[in-house]
């Protein structure tokens, strides 16, 4: 299942102007501020979106804008969303005049098609500012809601050209063009999706072509780290010829199993030296990859099997020297907190440990 060129373009230097969030209070904050301004059109798609307090505070700036004329547009995921929103707040969304649409919502006549969910988080308010990243809108990622134990993620913003990409991206998402991609606007940065008509997995060559072209440094910051063996493969040869790669992950999750598979993938890449380090202080949600200090992959996607193949999802790749070494040093700051994972002590580790990765990697295609 390779199927990746290893030409690929990647873009060139990056002049684009990035901010980047790894709180989630000033994240809503911008976004909630961005959406009150909004004049024309506010497009936002979501994986989760809660009718808690976070949730409630964009259900009104939502509903404030649309009874002012403005096209409000919402896309929310079937699944991600149907445990943490209600009633109340589709209707509160309906009433006003949002165009909410639910995405793969379980049908009889397409039952396979429930299985591919709509992971993308994206905000464009009047085609001229877009945030795009890790957070869902719930209290999970407040501290002032949900205190110090609040979940680690990250997210960016931009304006101009890119932002217009963005909402291209959006709108070709909602006519249910899920595989085309907008005319790129400009060379420095990519946004683009994972299931294209070109490229099938294009995600996936996206991380090949990072990772084979390497020379320093790879820094890898996952919630789910559940890749296929090919992936795996790339990271270790570049290991193999003197790259630093590092791996952070979470030490908690909020979905268990997907620990188990990603440690039944450690054999290999630590015994190519590889190091891991497994973050300490609360739930690591965070996508990003820095590669040489120049090349910086950040959206929604995770590093598994369901981002790869299954799930659509919304990336940015870029060679933005700001964004980079902001995305390094965060990082860092990352690794300062998180416990290195030990050779000696992985391959110590119990009967009881080694069988519950082996069941969850059987089950990576469903996690």
């Amino acid at each position: 299942m390779n199927g990746c060129d290893s030409s690929i373009a990647l873009p060139e230097e990056s002049e684009d102007e990035f901010i980047v969030f790894d709180e989630g209070d000033d994240l809503y904050e911008s976004m909630l501020s961005a959406t009150s301004k909004a004049q024309h059109t506010i497009k936002l798609e979501t994986y989760i979106f809660a009718y808690d307090q976070v949730g409630k505070l964009f259900v009104d700036a939502l509903v404030e804008r649309a009874r002012n004329k403005v096209e409000v547009r919402v896309i929310l995921d079937a699944v991600g969303s149907a445990r943490w929103s209600s009633q109340e707040l589709i209707k509160a969304l309906r009433d006003s005049g949002v165009e909410l649409h639910w995405f793969h919502p379980w049908s009889w006549q397409h039952p396979l098609r429930y299985n591919r969910r709509d992971h993308r988080k994206l905000l464009v308010v009047d085609n001229n500012i877009a945030f795009l990243g890790g957070f869902n809108i719930h209290k999970e990622n407040s501290k002032k809601i949900y205190g110090d134990y609040r979940w680690r993620d990250t997210h960016i913003s931009f304006t101009g050209i890119k932002a217009k990409e963005a909402s291209q991206l959006f709108d070709l998402f909602w006519t249910g063009h899920l595989r085309e991609l907008p005319k790129q606007i400009s060379s420095g940065s990519q946004l683009f999706h994972n299931h294209t008509l070109a490229c099938r997995y294009r995600l996936r060559c996206e991380y090949a072509a990072i990772f084979k072209r390497a020379k320093n440094t790879i820094f890898i910051t996952t919630p789910y780290f559940v890749p296929d063996t090919y992936i795996i493969n790339q990271l270790v040869k570049a290991s193999n010829r003197g790259v630093d790669v590092k791996l952070l992950v979470p030490r908690k999750s909020d979905i268990r199993i997907a620990i188990w598979a990603s440690r039944s993938l450690y054999a290999p890449m630590l015994a190519s030296g590889i190091k891991i380090y497994e973050y300490l202080p609360r739930v690591l949600h965070s996508k990003t990859v820095v590669v040489d200090s120049s090349w910086v992959l950040i959206g929604t996607a995770n590093l598994d099997y369901r981002s790869l193949f299954i799930n659509y999802e919304l990336s940015l790749i870029s060679a933005n020297k700001h964004l980079s070494t902001t995305l390094k040093n965060q990082f860092l700051n990352d690794i300062s907190q998180a416990e290195r994972v030990s050779l000696n002590l992985w391959f110590k580790r119990g009967i009881r440990s080694r069988m519950a990765g082996v069941v969850a990697s059987s089950l990576k295609r469903w996690l």
